[in-house]
């Protein structure tokens, strides 16, 4: 089963949440709005932050802000931003492995076919889909 990783999950949340409105929201209002613990969205945020997808305000009106428009910021950047290069399998992101049978696989290649695939498709869906009402359209798209 290809799964994210809870904490990637989080951070989709989250971003989701700030690119509702344009106010800035500190981590104790993103731990209250989404149901998501406050150490865990503290660390979440930290990480979105320092890999750019988040500005970090500092002071009495402090709190987060997305660093660019929600159409900009891609499912991908923010998986990314948390858990480093998407890759389905080992060998999919790497140059060397060390997998057992790397000398005869004649898989490996198709593995990066896939997994390029995997992560185009991530980076297609905007952050702007996933803050739109359900069932409605994003900013941008018409309906139909």
């Amino acid at each position: 089963m290809l799964k994210l990783t809870n904490i990637a999950d989080y951070a989709v949340v989250l971003m989701s949440r700030l690119a509702l409105g344009g106010n800035r929201l500190n981590a104790q209002d993103l731990s209250l709005l989404t149901g998501i613990p406050l150490p865990t969205v503290s660390k979440v945020l930290h990480l979105l932050s320092r890999s750019g997808v988040l500005v970090a305000h500092r002071g009495v009106a402090g709190g987060y802000t997305l660093a660019r428009g929600a159409e900009a910021i891609s499912i991908a950047d923010i998986i990314e931003a948390v858990d480093g290069p998407i890759a389905v399998t080992h060998c999919a992101d790497t140059e060397t492995s060390d997998c057992c049978i790397d000398h005869t696989c004649n898989v490996r290649p198709h593995w990066q076919v896939i997994n390029g695939a995997v992560r185009g498709a991530l980076d297609d869906v905007k952050l702007s889909a996933l803050a739109a009402p359900a069932g409605g359209c994003s900013a941008g798209h018409k309906e139909a």
